[in-house]
């Protein structure tokens, strides 16, 4: 009884630095996104439309068909990509 409960414990706490790490990656990328803004890198913003995105950034380079369900879609622009749910914005990502 006491070797299995030494290796679950073992088990658990190997398992608890890998998530760890991957908040301080994605905290570190975070950091390093310019602004949203004229000084730092313009780009859409959450709950934009389509048309509205089209219109004030132009097409993008690359339009991907949608997909799952709800379908997302993504256009890709030189600098970032934006991905929408239905035909609104739900997220900007800036290219590295």
């Amino acid at each position: 009884m006491k070797p299995i409960s030494t290796l679950l414990l073992i088990a658990a706490l190997s398992s608890i630095s890998p998530l760890a790490t991957a908040d301080v990656l994605l905290l570190d990328a975070i950091e390093q996104a310019p602004a949203n803004s004229s000084e730092g890198l313009l780009r859409p913003r959450t709950g934009q439309t389509m048309d509205a995105v089209r219109a004030q950034f132009g097409s993008p380079s690359q339009e991907l068909p949608w997909v799952g369900e709800p379908p997302i879609t993504r256009w890709v622009y030189p600098k970032f990509t934006v991905y929408f749910e239905n035909e609104y914005v739900i997220n900007t990502v800036v290219h590295r």
